[in-house]
């Protein structure tokens, strides 16, 4: 980077993701003080560490042109993908997920890093495939791009991360130019899966009485009646749209696969999710079924949150987190700890400088001329946009929880190392934006 460059670095991007670092290792802080005042956890001091490192590689980052990383994307795609394989099998556990390696108390998140590597090799393939003429093998090679790191990481299992390869799907492949039916069949595919599967979780544990017809959805002969029986709606209407060439016919095959997919995904997530994963489902529907138990979480950061008021009890004068009734507190519900000590007022501050994260991205996105860093862009937005509405969401209590962080202010180094390296390709991006 030339010296002139420096002055092209987006500060109100850095300064956004530096403040909610700061803000990150301040309420870590407050969260390792107890009832009588006492501080008896260091983890903030590990914070400033990756903090700090997490600033020197956004600010090495932003001095390398990106575009010397397209070359190496497919190897630094491969390597993590071989992590996440080495995690499944030698890692360890933490918090019911193999996920981490590492040696006592250091250690790396590889799902964390997977995130950028696969964003980067996603945004290569649909940059170099931009004049392909096949539509759908196009959104098909991309979908197998992010699905299969996104696999290796529910085999952890680790539920909440896997789910963050989805909007970054999403949001590069709208981007690319990639027919808006292929992305709407997905978005409509995930949408029915989440209501199909949490379907069944409603009758057994709110409703308490069975509904004949939900059989389709926990029975494997039902279930496998219904896909039967809309393969063969969807094969009339395959011969009748070879026939007639008739518009609506196209529709009744896509809707049908809609629902088989959702069918099979819903039928299959009962065999492969945990029990504590169902009851945090079951306890997002309604948190009062076990409000000892699963329903704690929520409820506790709940009443943290409104306890706040608009301008909160002060900073270290929290009760919720230095009595010890939130859990994962430094981590998951930081957002919980962040608006008890500083209220209404803080909880916008926070929505404000992620908001300001979002739309610089978006005029990163939008001005500059090379559409592989428009891609990059895009993939690092709906990242930072997914983990703000699910963790704010779920520490107010209307997502379930699923121990996805708060970037950049949750306790944890894989987390924010990763978030900074998102931000010093966006800031190479913005200082290149007019190089073609």
């Amino acid at each position: 980077m030339r010296p002139r460059d420096m002055v092209e670095i987006d500060f109100f991007l850095l300064l956004s993701a530096i403040t909610l670092s700061v803000f990150g290792v301040l309420f870590i802080y407050s969260s390792g003080i107890n009832s009588s005042g006492e501080l008896v956890s260091n983890e903030y001091v590990r914070q400033i560490v990756w903090a700090t490192a997490g600033v020197i590689i956004a600010m090495v980052l932003s001095m390398i042109d990106y575009k010397r990383i397209k070359e190496i994307s497919l190897y630094l795609y491969l390597g993590t993908l071989a992590l996440l394989a080495y995690t499944c099998l030698f890692g360890r556990y933490v918090s019911g997920a193999r996920a981490w390696i590492g040696i006592g108390i250091f250690g790396i998140q590889p799902s964390e890093f997977a995130k950028i590597t696969t964003i980067l090799f996603l945004a290569r393939y649909l940059d170099d495939s931009k004049r392909t003429p096949e539509a759908f093998s196009r959104f098909l090679i991309a979908c197998i791009i992010v699905f299969v790191p996104m696999a290796v990481i529910l085999i952890q299992p680790d539920f909440g991360t896997s789910l963050v390869f989805i909007p970054i799907l999403l949001v590069m492949t709208f981007i690319a130019g990639v027919a808006i039916r292929y992305v709407l069949f997905l978005t409509a595919c995930i949408g029915f899966t989440g209501i199909l599967m949490v379907l069944p979780l409603w009758q057994s544990n709110i409703l308490h009485r069975s509904i004949p017809a939900l059989l389709i959805l926990t029975n494997a002969r039902f279930t496998a009646i219904a896909v039967m029986a809309l393969g063969i709606i969807a094969a009339i209407a395959l011969f009748g749209f070879v026939r007639f060439k008739k518009r609506y016919f196209f529709w009744i095959i896509y809707g049908a696969a809609i629902l088989v997919f959702s069918l099979g995904a819903s039928f299959m997530s009962h065999k492969v999710l945990k029990d504590y994963q169902i009851m945090r489902l079951i306890v997002f529907i309604d948190p009062n079924v076990d409000p000892r138990g699963a329903g704690w979480n929520i409820n506790q950061s709940i009443t943290a949150i409104g306890s706040g008021g608009l301008s909160g009890k002060g900073y270290l004068q929290g009760t919720q987190s230095h009595y010890r009734f939130l859990p994962q507190q430094s981590t998951d519900f930081i957002f919980s700890i962040f608006t008890e000590e500083w209220g209404l007022l803080g909880g916008l501050l926070i929505f404000a400088l992620f908001l300001l994260i979002c739309l610089r991205l978006v005029r990163i996105m939008r001005t500059t001329t090379d559409s592989f860093g428009a891609y990059i862009a895009a993939g690092i937005s709906g990242m930072f946009i997914f983990h703000f509405l699910i963790n704010v969401g779920m520490a107010m209590g209307i997502m379930p929880i699923t121990g996805i962080p708060l970037l950049f202010m949750s306790y944890g180094g894989s987390s924010i190392l990763s978030a900074m390296a998102g931000i010093g390709l966006s800031l190479s991006i913005y200082v290149r934006r007019f190089q073609h």
